[in-house]
């Protein structure tokens, strides 16, 4: 089976086709999903679904973009990461795109999720967007490797790939893969090590091609898987069991069915 490491099926464009987005899931052999919150205000609809489907698990976290929102603690985010439906932390990280004055209250809260997933040995999902020199140095300063994780919907430079592998961290491909333009990215999905390598939608973003423009949906990993053993010049039925396996090995409080 193939696994979406990162979808966000609270989203209203998703929720609102909740039995149809899984029977598309299961018609491509799409076993499994994480279901990535993104602010603690939604966490009990992300918890829910997780809760509905067995082939679901999720993550509890504050994405670097929300501004205004509920702030974590570690202490809140260790007793909601209790639940044992939740098998990471985040997604977390900074995001120097849509928050250009690079501020001060972003870093501190990736800096609060990195110590509640060394603390519940929990792995990260991170997001870096325009930040990619601070993420890697606040990862290194708060002892990311000692609880790992992903770099998810990776769009970064080799450089940058090879920092997050030193740190023991995995690198998610996501549909940007598939795009014309992503040359750059197409290179880095040729060099990451088979056994660090995961795969993802974020949907409803990102549509892969040959759906560009759709309300992205977890069955379409497929095309991510694709386009990587087309780039890796490997089989199919090997990209689909190693990044599987990686999931589980990352995720491992995630449960297989």
């Amino acid at each position: 089976m193939f696994v979406d490491s990162h979808c966000h099926l609270d989203f209203p464009d998703l929720a609102a086709r909740e039995d149809a987005v899984l029977a598309e899931m299961a018609a491509e052999r799409v076993g499994h999903a994480l279901c990535v919150a993104v602010k603690l205000e939604d966490f009990p609809r992300v918890l829910a679904l997780a809760e509905r489907h067995p082939n679901l698990s999720a993550s509890v976290g504050v994405h670097p973009d929300n501004d205004g929102v509920e702030e974590p603690d570690v202490a809140r985010l260790l007793a909601l990461a209790e639940h044992p439906k939740i098998v990471a932390i985040g997604e977390t990280g900074l995001d120097y795109y849509w928050q250009k004055d690079a501020p001060e209250w972003q870093r501190e809260r990736f800096r609060t999720h990195i110590r509640a997933a060394r603390a519940c040995g929990k792995p990260l999902i991170v997001h870096t967007r325009s930040a990619a020199e601070d993420t890697l140095r606040v990862m290194r300063e708060e002892g990311a490797s000692e609880a790992g994780g992903v770099m998810h919907c990776f769009t970064e430079s080799r450089e940058v790939a090879e920092a997050a592998l030193d740190l023991g961290f995995y690198i998610s491909f996501s549909g940007i893969v598939t795009f014309k333009s992503a040359r750059d990215l197409k290179e880095v999905a040729r060099f990451v090590p088979l056994d660090r390598l995961l795969i993802e939608t974020d949907s409803p973003y990102l549509a892969p091609v040959p759906h560009r423009g759709k309300t992205n949906e977890p069955a379409w990993v497929v095309h991510v898987a694709e386009e990587i053993s087309r780039l890796r010049n490997e089989p199919l039925e090997r990209i689909e069991t190693v990044t599987t396996e990686n999931f589980f090995r990352l995720f491992r409080h995630a449960q297989a069915h």
